[in-house]
This record gives structure tokens, C-alpha cells and sequence, in this order.
């Protein structure tokens, strides 16, 4: 039993999740008592489950009724378990859940005999969860029910199977965002075509670039951008966009959401021209005061990375409107996705 506590103090530490809010599972099996003068006898009862609290580890409210016959023939009696358990899940794999459990929970007996009396007791487990369909299961697990009996420490040992239902669908992380299109290169612009031999005395005039920007003035639809522009075919500003979306509840930008990034400190290092302001978005799931402050990490996330690809810190503010200003419907998961995202406005 030391070694099945052990294991779930450990769980603790690591990160797990549900794809619902709750699960029902009606469970039978057989106990093994050990040192209460009771006869092995079968078990029957419920377990619910609840995962829509923002922890690795997951409350659950056992029930359990048996009957037992006493050794030497002192007769039967009812048995009535009800406990408050931590559940943590050690991740999917192959439609394959496994898990470990503990906590503590209060046992009454109708037919006290043999110092067998009510009490409280502890206990500890693991088990395993089989994937039937998306929300129907085979749960297996084996529980260590350990009492303080009469100044006698008395043990039970469950052996449960049954089926456990899963609903309540909880928002799921969205699906990676397209990557907006690149921005184009500056194209050369063409070099005028040499004067006709047969007037070799007129001179053409070598072509002008007033304002500097890599455009000639025949060409250059603004011919006063002032410098520190990127600029377009046309010798008009370019203008870049940064947007990117976060699973709920976290400011890690992905490997994809890096390259975004890196391209755009780019464009900031070649338009020296242009400030940005970050800001930083969430979905409607918490507080408004957790989502606010969480809004403001992942905008301060994005102004370090693009400070550590080169741009200068005094070019960038960064803001948090946290569930504010939401761009989809918070109903939906796919809306929900949405609307946690970063936004730049590039300023002059």
C-alpha cells in the first residue's frame, strides 16, 4: 500500500488531462479482507469522477455496497463504503488510459462482530481504462483499503471491473494556423535602354530615386516615403502582419509560431521605420482577472523573442485585452481557438 500512496504523490507532479467534464462507472468485483474475520465476498457500487477543475489531479466520489459472511458462523453482515478519492491519468496511449488513486473514506457495518465496528479508513490504487468508443470505456483497477479497526489495523483488497462513461465535451486546442503569406521581395528596377546610335549627341538623363527607397521616380507610386521603409513594386510601404494562436490556458509558442516570429523581427530589422505594439488575446474559459494577466504573458511572450532576434526593445510595447475583444463565438471550441491569439499594430 506505501508503494501505491507513493505512486500517486508522484503523479502529482507530472501533467494530465480529459477530453470531459465528468465520468460515471458502475463497478463489480470481489474484496479479499485480511485479519477482520470476514469471508471474501463480492462488491457492487459507483464511481463519478470530475474533471473540470483546473488540476493534474482529478476528485472522484466512490460507493460501495457489499454483503459478508463472518467466519465460524457469526452470521453476515452489510457493508457500506463511501470514500473521496485523487485521480491522476498517466496519458493515452492506443485508446489505453492507465491511472493511480488515493484518499479516504468512512465504512459502516450492520452486524458488529469480531471488534469489527464503523470506521474510517485509507486508501490507494491503480488501474487501467480501455478506450470501447470515444466515451465508453473498460475500467479495471485493483484498490487497497487500509483501517483503523479497534486499535487493529485491519486491510481489504478490491479486485473491480466495470464501464465508465465519459460526457460534458470540454474545448480541445486548436488545430495549427495557416501561416499568413509571405511578404515580397523589392523588385530591381529597370535600367533605361541606351540612346539610339544614329543620334549619338543626345544625352539621356540617368534615372532618379528621390526618396532613396530602391524604386525610380517614373515608377514609384510614393515618391515620398520617408526612410526606414521596406517598400513594394510600386515604392509604397509594406506593412507585415503577426498573428498566432495558443492551446488554452498557455503562452508556449510552437515551432510553427517561431518561424511567424522570426520572419517577423525580419521585416521589423529591414523597416527600421515602424514601432509595433503587441497584443495579446484570450477565449472566455477562467476569470476575467486570470485571462487578463494571462493575455499579458503571451504578448510579453512575443516581445521576447522578438527582442532576442534583433529588434530593438524601445521599438516594441506589448499589451494584454484579455477575453475582451474576441474575434469568434466563445460557445464553440473551434471560436474559442480563435480568440486566443496574438495581434501586432505597427505604428510610425
Amino acid at each position: 500500500m506505501k508503494k501505491l500512496a507513493f505512486s500517486a504523490l508522484l503523479a502529482a507532479t507530472l501533467l494530465g488531462a480529459s477530453d470531459y467534464n465528468y465520468e460515471i462507472s458502475p463497478m463489480v468485483g470481489y474484496a479479499f479482507p485480511n485479519a477482520q474475520d470476514l469471508k471474501d465476498h463480492g462488491v457492487y457500487g459507483a464511481e463519478m469522477q470530475f474533471n473540470n477543475f483546473d488540476s493534474v489531479i482529478k476528485p472522484e466520489l466512490s460507493v460501495l455496497f457489499s454483503n459478508a459472511d463472518y467466519e465460524n458462523g457469526a452470521g453476515d453482515t452489510d457493508i457500506f463504503r463511501t470514500a473521496i478519492n485523487g485521480v491522476y491519468e498517466l496519458g493515452k496511449s492506443n485508446n489505453i488510459t492507465p491511472f493511480v488513486k488515493a484518499g479516504l473514506g468512512y465504512e459502516t457495518m450492520s452486524n458488529h462482530q469480531y471488534d469489527n465496528h464503523n470506521s474510517a479508513f485509507a486508501d490507494a490504487g491503480a488501474g487501467v481504462k480501455v478506450g470501447i468508443t470515444d466515451q465508453i470505456a473498460l475500467k479495471l483497477e485493483a484498490i487497497e483499503m487500509l483501517k483503523f479497526n479497534n486499535f487493529n489495523w485491519d486491510n481489504n483488497l478490491l479486485l473491480m471491473a466495470g464501464l465508465n462513461f465519459a460526457f460534458g465535451e470540454k474545448a480541445q486546442p486548436e488545430a495549427p494556423v495557416a501561416a499568413p503569406a509571405p511578404v515580397p521581395e523589392p523588385v530591381a528596377a529597370p535600367v533605361a535602354a541606351p540612346a539610339p546610335k544614329p543620334a549619338p549627341k543626345v544625352v539621356v538623363a540617368a534615372p532618379i530615386d528621390s526618396d532613396g527607397d530602391g524604386v525610380f521616380d517614373p515608377q514609384d507610386k510614393c515618391p515620398n516615403t520617408p526612410k526606414g521603409f521596406k517598400v513594394d513594386v510600386d515604392g509604397c510601404p509594406l506593412k507585415a502582419t503577426l498573428q498566432l494562436n495558443f492551446a488554452t490556458d498557455s503562452n508556449k509558442v510552437d515551432a510553427e509560431g517561431e518561424a511567424k516570429v522570426a520572419e517577423f523581427a525580419s521585416f521589423l530589422n529591414e523597416s527600421p521605420a515602424y514601432k509595433a505594439n503587441i497584443v495579446g488575446h484570450t477565449d472566455s474559459t477562467g476569470s476575467d482577472k486570470y485571462n487578463q494577466k494571462l493575455s499579458e504573458k503571451r504578448a510579453e511572450t512575443v516581445k521576447t523573442m522578438l527582442i532576442k532576434d534583433g529588434v530593438a526593445a524601445e521599438r516594441l510595447t506589448s499589451e494584454g485585452m484579455g477575453e475582451k475583444m474576441p474575434v469568434a463565438s466563445n460557445k464553440t471550441k473551434e471560436g474559442r481557438a480563435e480568440n486566443r491569439r496574438i495581434e501586432v499594430e505597427l505604428c510610425k
